[in-house]
């Protein structure tokens, strides 16, 4: 056997590894909402994004070693690819958005936000403050807080930029709370009655007079023993759909990725996901703490309801956390 008979054979069985792979990513990510709770299916979608590379290596492969059938599989999945993830990288939606504040001219308010979980109160309070003020942040959203960790924030000083909060525990060891600049109106402990956290909530007033009203979210997350957990306190949120009266900001810990089905049903036709819509590309927050491996998943998310638009999402990794911290600019008219 000839190195060119033997090549194409070893870039044979190269591509038919990525592909199976690619293949599997991509079944899950097409399983129905009723199928998103099986064992281990969560976790493959969340790296969705992440099989474009494998069928663009299987691709390769497959060209190389002359094999049509997983050549037009892989450009199949690839298609598939660029149809989720291509408004991640497409400021239509979000130049829209723009435009229809920009048209109500003087109107628009724009407002500076931040989410982080700080991993069991371990982060750095101090560079949480330091982002605060450098950010310009007006309503902070943190979770997995504990005790000792809300009192090292005002150690550090939040309260010279964000004076009010609103923390609270479920189990009274790790909670989650909304810090913010103006006065927080009918605060409670829990907006949407979770069965996986106490979800504190807040209603801002605006300087045009309109009001926001801000959630701190931690869903369940998917592991072993808790698939249809995670999805039921998914699907708590998207519950709020049917409630009026408030215009919603949810900011947290989502624990799924926009190629989630029940993260996508939770949005609804209400509420849009701050990365897709502004369009400038994903915002990987986990894991940020292992230095071996790059932050490959979006599960924190910026939630934003009707009349609401986002831009300048960035992530910054925070010491001590597991999480990168999620900052976004919200226009309000």
């Amino acid at each position: 056997m000839n190195k060119g008979a033997m090549g194409r054979i070893a870039c044979t069985a190269l591509a038919v590894i990525l592909a199976a792979a690619t293949a599997v990513g991509t079944a899950a990510r097409l399983l129905p909402l009723g199928m998103s709770t099986m064992p281990y299916v969560p976790n493959i979608v969340a790296a969705t994004p992440w099989f474009a590379l494998t069928a663009a290596l299987a691709l390769l492969f497959a060209v190389i070693g002359r094999r049509r059938l997983l050549i037009v599989l892989m450009v199949a999945c690839l298609g598939a690819q660029a149809y989720w993830q291509g408004p991640f990288f497409s400021s239509v939606v979000g130049a829209n958005s723009s435009a229809s504040a920009s048209s109500s001219g003087a109107s628009a308010t724009t407002l500076r936000v931040m989410t982080c979980n700080v991993y069991k109160g371990r982060a750095d309070a101090g560079e949480i403050v330091r982002l605060v003020r450098d950010e310009q942040v007006k309503v902070l959203a943190l979770q997995e807080t504990t005790k000792a960790f809300v009192e090292e924030l005002g150690k550090a000083g939040i309260a010279n930029y964000l004076p009010y909060s609103k923390t609270a525990s479920a189990d009274g060891k790790y909670g989650n709370g909304v810090w913010s600049a103006m006065p927080l109106a009918n605060p409670v402990k829990d907006e949407v009655n979770s069965s996986a956290s106490f979800m504190p909530a807040g209603t801002v007033s605006l300087s045009d007079g309109r009001t926001l009203r801000f959630v701190s979210v931690h869903t369940t997350s998917p592991v072993n023993g808790y698939w249809n957990l995670w999805k039921r306190s998914i699907d708590e949120i998207g519950a709020l759909d049917a409630r009026s009266g408030s215009t919603y900001v949810f900011m947290g810990d989502f624990n799924a990725t926009y190629d989630h089905a029940p993260f996508r049903a939770m949005l609804g036709d209400r509420f849009t996901d701050a990365a897709r819509q502004s369009g400038h590309g994903f915002t990987f927050s986990w894991p940020s703490d292992r230095p071996y491996l790059p932050m490959m998943f979006s599960i924190d998310h910026i939630v934003l309801d009707r009349g609401l638009a986002a831009s300048d999402l960035k992530n910054v990794k925070v010491s001590g956390t597991d999480h990168a911290a999620l900052l976004g600019t919200i226009r309000v008219g």
